[in-house]
This record gives structure tokens, sequence and C-alpha cells, in this order.
């Protein structure tokens, strides 16, 4: 199946009980409003599958994984309600992820900034390549990774976190991401798409209810999301306002 327009493609191939859902987008896989809704309803399509115990979530090409928010469309956001309906389309998608019956393993093959840092954090088991560096670059528009810090936090703690966000002029290596716990192996590129099959393989075997049990409780504790995730929404929705941010994401797309 698969869904393609202006705002990016979203595809997804079934086999041996293992659904692969790759998104793509044309700015280095970022994401517009409309490209992280769609995968958020193929994520909660595919947690209402019972032909489904796990699902590999990856991107297009092979140099960038996720770039994070859509710049274009945060330009447009001209008040707090289109700011806080922008940055909602994460909080649904981490709580997609977060709420999926299914096991998530993400194929990471290239850097990711930002919002895909998110997704990354919000996968539960990642396999990624000595290429796929990551920055939280936030700070440096005016605004901050407010909604997926609870996602980075849990897989990384707090205080590797912080030093990603307040240092987020520079890029951590794979290899600090590793050591961190954000990504569970480190593959090279050319073996990576091998290993994953074969995890997933495996995973894919094991018992639907076993696997449906664990997922719950890797996931404990995070209930306050449904409501949190939203609240620092808002927060972001507010401060994209400021003219440091509008000035600060002309400079970055130039």
């Amino acid at each position: 199946m698969s869904l393609e327009n202006a705002n990016g493609s979203l595809e997804t191939s079934f086999q041996n009980k293992i659904a692969t859902v790759q998104f793509g987008h044309p700015a280095s896989n970022s994401f517009p409003r409309d490209l992280l809704d769609r995968l958020t309803s193929e994520i909660n399509s595919l947690s209402r599958k019972e032909d489904v115990s796990v699902i590999v979530l990856k991107s297009e090409g092979n140099k960038t994984f996720c770039s994070g928010a859509s710049f274009d469309e945060l330009l447009k956001v001209e008040n707090e309600e289109q700011g806080l309906e922008f940055f909602s389309g994460f909080a649904h998608l981490l709580n997609a992820m977060r709420n999926c019956s299914k096991l998530i393993i993400g194929r990471v093959q290239g850097k990711a900034v930002g919002g895909g840092v998110g997704i990354i954090s919000a996968c539960d088991y990642v396999f990624a390549t000595p290429q796929s560096d990551i920055k939280l670059s936030e700070l440096a528009i005016g605004i901050g990774p407010f909604v997926i810090e609870p996602a980075v936090s849990r897989k990384i703690g707090k205080t590797a976190m912080t030093e990603m966000t307040l240092s987020g002029h520079e890029w951590k290596s794979a290899d600090w991401a590793f050591q961190k716990g954000l990504f569970s192996v480190l593959s090279e590129a050319e073996n990576l798409d091998a290993e994953v099959e074969s995890f997933a393989l495996k995973l894919s075997s094991y018992n639907p209810e076993a696997l449906y049990e664990m997922k719950k409780i890797i996931w404990e504790g995070t209930e306050t999301w449904e409501s949190l995730l939203f609240e620092r929404a808002a927060i972001t929705g507010r401060l994209v306002l400021s003219d440091f941010t509008k000035s600060a994401l002309h400079q970055f797309k130039k």
C-alpha cells in the first residue's frame, strides 16, 4: 500500500507478520503536518491488525533518517492556535507509537534532527549505522524539544537529553547515541537491512500475546503523555511565533 502526494510519501508492505512502514519527503525526510497525520493513522491501523506482530519503521534514501518538522510549515504559523495544531502532530504520533499494540523496530540509516530523534526514541528497538549522527537544534531557532523531550529522556536519561539540547549546535555521534541507549544495535550500512530483517523475523515468530504484554510493560509509567505532550505542544506553538524564531528559520532556510 502506497500513499504519496506533494507532502511526502508513505508506503507499507507486509511479509511474515511484519509490516514495514517507509516514509519520505524531498526535504531530507522532514515532516509536514499532513505526513505526520498519515503516519499516525497508519500506526494506529497496524495496531489493530491481528496478522501483524512487528512493525519496522524506516525512511527513504541513505543519508538522512529524518530532519524533523517542516520549516516551510513552521514559517506559516500565524497564531498560537495554529502553532498548537502543528506541534500536536508530533504529540499524536508519539502517543500512537507508545500505545501501539505491536513492537516497533526503528531502521535508522542516517542522520536525525529534532523530531526525528523523538521518533527514534519512541521505537522499541533501534538499528542504526555509524553514519546516524543526531542533533537537537531547537534552541538555536528559539524553541525547544518540548514535545519529544519525554520520549528522548525516557530513552537516554535527563542528563544526556540536557547535554544534547544545550549543545544543539553540535552533532552527537552514532556511537554516542548507542552508548546512551538510543540505538540498540550499530550495524554497517551494507548489513543494516539483513540484520533488521533477521531480528524482525525472530520477534514475529514469538507468541503475539507475549509480545503485546511486553509492549505494555515497556511503556509503563507514560500514561501522563496523553495530556503532557499536548501541553508541551502549546509551549512550542507559542514560542514559534517569536521574532527570534521567525528570523532564525529564515536564516536556516538560506
